[in-house]
């Protein structure tokens, strides 16, 4: 299991659509639209200290949520088969709330 370091996330990577809705298969070269990903939280560090009292401060992102998040920061990364990407704190945008 990955446990991040610091006030880290690891979320599993977006899958991408290969066929559009009319039927069309993307090559692999197709360029990434927008700058945001969504994607499910699957573990999530201690969080960092406070730099004046070195107090520890609790993330406000919860394993299971699903995550908006800066897509060209995130640390891509492959464990165990699966493809992963780490982000930190400051990149989440948004909580998805059903």
């Amino acid at each position: 299991m990955l446990k991040p370091f610091d006030a880290r996330v690891v979320v599993e990577k977006p899958k991408r659509e290969e066929k559009t809705e009319s039927g069309i298969f993307l090559p692999d070269t197709v360029n990434e639209q927008g700058q945001t990903a969504i994607g499910n939280v699957i573990a999530v560090g201690p969080g960092s200290r406070n730099m004046n009292t070195g107090e520890p401060m609790d993330m406000g992102i919860e394993v299971g949520q699903t995550i908006v998040y800066t897509k060209f920061s995130a640390t891509e990364m492959e464990y165990e088969g699966k493809q992963y990407h780490v982000v930190t704190e400051r990149d989440i945008i948004a909580v998805v709330e059903d």
